[in-house]
């Protein structure tokens, strides 16, 4: 949005009675971090930019600045994008706008800025004429606040909440119709709303976009339910396995090619299966760098707990077509639809890593014509083991060796931001391993 349309924008969106505009940015996690400015004085920030103290990206779950940075803790410049400015529905006096991370002394990218990592990764596609589309699938859990469970919460709506119901009965709020309602007066490209199968989890589908936009969506999807759940008195939550006996919330991506030759590069009339060479490069690309992926698409200690072949969640590194055991699914969709589904991911992935690194995985699979082995069908456990595909990581630690050990994916994300997150992750563990648990004492304490 160049500077008299974006002055536009704000004049339109004062007289439509906005006078705040929350300034938000990813930090590596994919927590909204950011500042509230008077809409009068947005305009000069948008040129200029306004500091934060980069330690932001060092602070943990726990809201403690991990040790390790303690360099001057100096400012970075977040720097509106006013491109992605859009009034907040449910607070028709405030707009959103999501910004780009910049050194405060050189003016150069933030090393660490997730969304920069994507917008490096788009451009390396551009450069070959490629336009990345991706769709996410984001499913989350609402919960409320009940003292007499140790975690403090238990499922929205209890047993009255079975899968595939609609209306008051899964939903005595009516919180999902009003979130589907605001998700398309944001402009997210919302499309449907469900209930799925664990009791109070729902999913609402977000339509395919270019990569940045898609994932300016994702990242803004997360903060709308988290926002509108607290704002009824839940908490919406898109961690992978919250409840020990009910299912886990995944990340689903979708993602094609589109180039000015065709506006689905994956598709091919010549072929016998319909898919183009383009997608079986990025196919393979993805699957030889699938253990550094799990690091990214599955983030926290918790989301190992919801891989499990039941659960329809892969554990090797395979593709199929319209196999849901597999790591990567082919829907049998064709033409505009065409696409892969990677199934892997967990409901707390940062979306913007998440669309980096899996591009990053795919473009190595271009540059270098891979190929990926032949495609499994049918239900994939009952195969000689050796043809199942190699067997992912199982643990967060696991998967961050994997990730340390790729060169690619190192190099594509930076230096920097992997490393920040290894060690912001390192610590993550260090907590989880000396905290004694509540299975430990029902285990322990009564017997032994």
């Amino acid at each position: 949005m160049d500077a008299s349309t974006a002055q536009d924008r704000i004049a339109a969106l004062k007289s439509e009675g906005v006078r705040f505009i929350r300034i938000l940015y990813s930090d590596l996690y994919g927590i909204a971090r950011g500042k509230v400015v008077p809409i009068g004085d947005f305009h000069e920030i948008a040129e200029q930019g306004t500091p934060f103290v980069g330690a932001i990206m060092t602070v943990d779950l726990r809201h403690t600045v991990v040790a390790g940075f303690e360099s001057g803790f100096e400012d970075i410049l977040a720097r509106p994008d006013t491109s992605t400015l859009v009034r907040v529905p449910w607070e028709e006096h405030v707009a959103w706008c999501v910004a780009n991370l910049e050194n405060l002394s050189t003016g150069e990218p933030y090393g660490v800025d997730p969304r920069g990592a994507l917008r490096r990764a788009v451009a390396a596609y551009e450069a070959l004429g490629l336009t990345p589309i991706l769709g996410p699938e984001l499913e989350f859990y609402l919960c409320e606040p009940d003292a007499s469970v140790p975690s403090g919460y238990r499922p929205y709506s209890g047993h009255h909440s079975p899968v595939y119901t609609v209306g008051h009965v899964g939903d005595p709020l009516g919180i999902l119709e009003r979130m589907l309602d605001n998700c398309v007066a944001l402009g997210l490209g919302a499309f449907a709303a469900n209930h799925e199968y664990g009791r109070s989890q729902f999913e609402i589908n977000i339509g395919h976009a270019p990569a940045l936009v898609s994932a300016d969506r994702a990242f803004l999807f997360k903060a709308l339910v988290k926002e509108m759940a607290a704002r009824d008195g839940l908490l919406a939550t898109f961690m992978g396995k919250p409840w020990n006996d009910d299912e886990g919330s995944g990340f689903h991506l979708h993602l094609s090619l589109s180039g000015p030759s065709a506006p689905n590069l994956f598709h091919d009339t010549q072929s016998e299966d319909g898919l183009s060479p383009l997608l079986h490069h990025v196919t393979a690309g993805i699957l030889a760098h699938a253990p550094a992926l799990m690091a990214v698409l599955n983030p926290t200690v918790n989301a190992y707990r919801r891989i499990n072949p039941a659960a329809l969640v892969p554990t090797r590194v395979n593709w199929g077509h319209d196999n849901r055991f597999t790591y990567i699914r082919i829907p049998r969709e064709r033409g505009k639809a065409t696409r892969v589904e990677i199934r892997v991911g967990d409901g707390t992935a940062n979306p913007y890593l998440a669309y980096a690194a899996v591009l990053l995985a795919g473009l190595d699979g271009i540059q270098r014509e891979l190929e990926p082995p032949p495609p499994l069908s049918g239900l994939i456990y009952e195969l000689p083991e050796e043809e199942q595909g190699a067997p992912l990581p199982t643990s967060l630690d696991a998967a961050l060796a994997a990730l340390d050990g790729d060169r690619v994916i190192k190099e594509g994300l930076g230096a920097e931001l992997v490393s920040t997150f290894t060690m912001m992750k390192n610590a993550e563990l260090s907590r989880y391993r000396a905290w004694v648990s509540d299975w430990e004492f029902a285990e322990y304490s009564h017997r032994l």
